[in-house]
């Protein structure tokens, strides 16, 4: 049995939700809040496999709900606002769904929550210098600007993202992602495991066989560049 609860500030809304699931079996409804607080109140009472969030209410987003959420529980967003999709699915959520909610979807997304699948359609929209990304960062959720990040290097099927506020994160993304939606006016590889944030260089020196060294603002010690890039970044930053 499923054990989920739902997150939303409209009455009608959790009322609509829950008939819908009503129709389902192998899920139990186990609480709803109508705010972050309550939820958070909910979630240190109860241990739900599944979240039904919604995103927009007074004064508050269900983002940030998200801090508070074990790593181990499930996340469906359900909401009327379909801009926020693209933030949903940096993080990884299991489904979203708009309003007002279609059964066969909810079906869907249960099924999806059964074989252990998350929802593929992750955005490879380029991202702007000022933008946003709502990502799971070490073991929590958190905001990143992708003008704060100085470095990004290769750590298996992750990556690991150095910013100018001294801080390092572990993100669930491969290099080729992050090569192919950051802009490229302000990002660049050095190596085939390092891509650096340009405005941050502070000197480059030559180093050992042909290779060099990349000093960066924020970072005590460089970083390696391979020569096969150094042309490419020498040309850039004339």
């Amino acid at each position: 049995m499923i054990k989920a609860i739902i997150v939303d500030d409209e009455p009608l809304a959790r009322k609509d939700l829950r008939t819908v699931l009503g129709d389902l079996s192998g899920i139990e409804i186990i609480g709803e809040a109508d705010s972050i607080k309550s939820a958070k109140t909910l979630l240190k009472k109860s241990k739900p496999d599944l979240i039904f969030l919604d995103i927009q209410m007074p004064g508050e987003t269900g983002f940030d709900l998200l801090e508070y959420i074990d790593s181990s529980i499930d996340i469906i967003f359900v909401t009327a606002f379909d801009e926020y999709a693209i933030r949903a699915f940096e993080i990884n959520a299991l489904d979203y769904l708009l309003k007002p909610v279609d059964g066969e979807r909810i079906k869907e997304a249960i099924s999806r929550f059964k074989s252990g699948e998350h929802y593929k359609e992750e955005s490879d929209e380029s991202l702007m210098y000022d933008d946003n990304l709502f990502l799971k960062l070490n073991n929590s959720y958190n905001f990143l600007r992708i003008n704060t990040i100085i470095a990004i290097q290769a750590a298996d099927d992750y990556s690991e993202i150095l910013t100018n506020e001294g801080k390092k994160y572990l993100v669930y993304k491969k290099m080729f992602e992050w090569d192919n939606r950051l802009p490229e006016q302000y990002f660049c590889r050095i190596h085939r495991s390092t891509i650096i944030n340009i405005n941050m260089i502070d000197r480059i020196e030559p180093w050992y066989n042909q290779s060099y060294h990349v000093y960066i603002k924020g970072l005590t010690d460089p970083l390696t560049m391979s020569r096969r890039y150094f042309k490419s970044i020498k040309n850039r930053l004339k």
